[in-house]
């Protein structure tokens, strides 16, 4: 046996013999989906990609299918030679399960090559912590079926820890506390079973720079004070444009090209550390007047590395990676803005058409936050054409606001758990 076969029967015995948590993915639609296309987890590291993968391997196994995992960022194996030597290894027929795939040489080509040379044999289902599966290279369009896969959603994180939802006044007082812990420190699996607060921000804290530093910084040949720069201002400013970071690197005495903040704006999307949302337009210039908004893929990274305390604003981050999550693939987030006079979270569209458009408050007790979040989202309304607005805050809710019927208030905790299906699930 070569020594790329031992590791490669060593990772699958790992994988196969580890103790995990499930998450709200159906196992078996990715085994459907493997007869036609590549599937591929993508999304942030430490996400929970890698334990989805060991869990579908388990789940195969145990039904008495030929299965391995191959961990492709294993410092062992070498990088040139991977890919074909897991192939040699395994041979031409049953599930092989690659993680971290785009670590490997020639990734692409490969995963090209034997899907149209073994499909209906060989079911490759891989991950990576990079976009280029979200938007695969040219020799594999069409081939694969892309699922981001994102920290725990709240539901999922209450799974985690074995919270069970009472309907009363104290379980409806322990369901918040859990969502205002979640709110704080995030939902990254590893994070959401420690116990110490400390220990969640340390590991968390951790967990951006290993990504900044590596998916993003070496990703774009940057230097790291100009890498960790740039993360720290994403975090900070609720509102992004290449030209206000380069305006606040020379406030600092960084000299910078807007080029470079553009190449490190690009890999920090690639590596899902930000996502920045535009303005609702019908076209492209429409778009382009208005800074973007910036959100972090962890609600835990503004509050652990950014010292954002602002539960407004740890709130909005988390509806909108929930809304990530709920989208189905033809669907799309923004925000409206008008004429940046008022302004709405959320707008989410599908094709020309927008379905519904949603706003965060933490609190409307004061008659006039609640004035002015209503009458933001009538305008949003009127000037969309949409007939369906949510106010979600935190512990308000009515079937209809008396301000007007097309609006509905919602308190956060039941909007969290009201929709279960991950972004690329089989429902939207």
């Amino acid at each position: 046996m070569s020594n790329a076969d031992r590791l490669f029967e060593e990772s699958t015995e790992y994988a196969l013999s580890t103790k995990l948590r499930a998450r709200n993915l159906d196992l078996d639609d990715l085994v459907r989906w493997s007869d036609l296309k590549v599937v591929a987890l993508t999304g942030v590291r430490r996400s929970g990609k890698s334990s989805l993968l060991m869990l579908l391997a388990q789940n195969l196994r145990s039904k008495g299918e030929k299965v391995a995992y191959v961990n492709a960022e294993d410092s062992r194996l070498a990088r040139g030679t991977l890919l074909e030597d897991a192939i040699k290894w395994f041979g031409d027929s049953g599930y092989l399960i690659v993680d971290e795939i785009t670590s490997a040489s020639d990734w692409g080509g490969w995963l090209a090559r034997n899907h149209d040379m073994l499909k209906g044999r060989l079911r490759i289902i891989v991950s990576s912590s990079r976009s280029g599966l979200m938007e695969p290279p040219k020799e594999l369009r069409g081939r694969v079926r892309a699922i981001e896969i994102s920290p725990l959603s709240f539901a999922e994180y209450l799974n985690f820890n074995g919270v069970t939802i009472e309907r009363t006044t104290a379980g409806q007082g322990f369901l918040e506390r859990n969502l205002l812990e979640y709110l704080t420190y995030g939902g990254f699996p590893e994070v959401s079973c420690m116990m110490e607060p400390l220990d969640k921000v340390t590991v968390t804290n951790d967990y951006f720079q290993q990504i900044l530093a590596l998916d993003v910084g070496e990703a774009a040949n940057e230097d790291v004070t100009a890498t960790r720069l740039f993360g720290r201002y994403v975090l900070f400013a609720p509102y992004f444009s290449a030209s206000k970071c380069l305006n606040h690197f020379k406030s600092v005495g960084y000299k910078i090209g807007k080029e470079r903040i553009l190449r490190l704006e690009h890999y920090s999307q690639a590596s899902f550390l930000f996502f920045f949302l535009q303005a609702f337009g019908t076209s492209v210039k429409d778009r382009s007047i208005y800074p973007r908004k910036s959100y972090p893929s962890d609600p835990g990274f503004l509050f652990s590395v950014g010292g954002v305390e602002d539960r407004g604003r740890l709130l909005e981050c988390a509806v909108y990676l929930e809304l990530r999550r709920r989208m189905a693939p033809d669907e799309e987030v923004l925000y409206w803005t008008d004429k940046g006079k008022t302004e709405v979270d959320f707008v989410i569209r599908k094709g020309a058409v927008v379905k519904e458009v949603v706003q965060v408050s933490w609190e409307m007790g004061d008659p006039r936050t609640r004035k002015r979040e209503v009458k933001a989202l009538q305008s949003c309304l009127d000037g969309t054409g949409c007939a369906h607005g949510r106010i979600i805050t935190w512990d308000e809710r009515e079937s209809h606001a008396a301000e007007d019927a097309r609006i509905v208030v919602v308190r956060a905790s039941d909007w969290f758990l009201g929709s279960r299906a991950p972004r690329g699930s089989s429902g939207p």
